[in-house]
């Protein structure tokens, strides 16, 4: 009997990457949702899943020897259940070495500087009164997020997708490059990753994953809310202590 994968998840990108992942791998999955704006993260029950308080995590009941497994972290994630089912991760070793190439680029800029540029324009502005310095970094990260296009723009010269075939590659990237404009970017300078988004956004079972959550999203809350405060607290600025306050105060 097969069990399903439980997904611990929220609906932003890095969750939607594992979503989409598992509808494209036709694995069965089921939600375990995870309100990271509400302190959800801070549970002892997930993070004995995920012990750096972030989503997405997985429990895999039919793991290894048929063992349970859990993984945290996207990247290993998508690796992980590339391999499970066979689908979007070659065996070839070299293909294999050039799609963790660009699955840890997604990793190591795309997530961290959109989520930057997301922070600066979202949350920032209401949690530091110096209208230069957010300006500053509003354009600091609009401009990394600009560059970051057009590296994808040069290696999608020529190719339908990152690592020429469809791969984990392409759905680590996707739900980060797909929100690009929200950022002011004029994605006519960028026609082969527009192209490529195009191509991606056609395939069913990525929009079937895109719309996993639907029903948890909401917009970010009003500047200076109750709401926006409890959020920024349970997202940013946090402290070893602070972490360890959070997890006592949920048992």
């Amino acid at each position: 009997m097969t069990h399903p994968i439980e997904l611990y998840f929220w609906p932003t990108p890095n969750g939607l990457k594992i979503s989409i992942a598992l509808e494209e791998m036709e694995l069965p999955y089921v939600l375990k949702p995870v309100a990271i704006g509400k302190g959800d993260q801070f549970k002892p029950e997930f993070m004995a899943i995920s012990p750096n308080n972030r989503m997405p995590a997985i429990v895999d009941p039919d793991g290894p020897g048929g063992k349970s497994i859990s993984v945290f972290e996207s990247g290993p994630i998508l690796q992980y259940l590339a391999r499970k089912s066979g689908k979007f991760y070659p065996s070839d070793e070299r293909k294999r070495v050039e799609i963790d190439e660009w699955v840890a680029w997604q990793i190591a800029n795309v997530g961290p500087m959109f989520g930057q540029a997301s922070h600066f324009r979202n949350y920032a502005p209401n949690l530091v009164d110096d209208p230069e310095k957010i300006a500053y970094s509003v354009a600091r990260y609009n401009n990394e997020v600009n560059r970051l296009l057009g590296v994808l723009e040069r290696r999608l010269t020529g190719r339908d997708f990152i690592v020429d075939e469809y791969s984990i590659a392409d759905i680590a990237s996707y739900p980060w490059v797909k929100i690009a404009q929200v950022f002011n970017q004029d994605m006519s300078n960028f026609p082969n990753v527009q192209a490529w988004l195009d191509r991606i956004a056609g395939r069913p079972a990525v929009q079937k994953g895109a719309k996993v959550g639907a029903e948890l999203r909401k917009p970010p809350p009003a500047p200076g809310s109750a709401e926006q405060k409890e959020a920024a607290k349970a997202l940013f600025g946090q402290t070893a202590a602070s972490v360890s306050a959070a997890i006592k105060s949920a048992n």
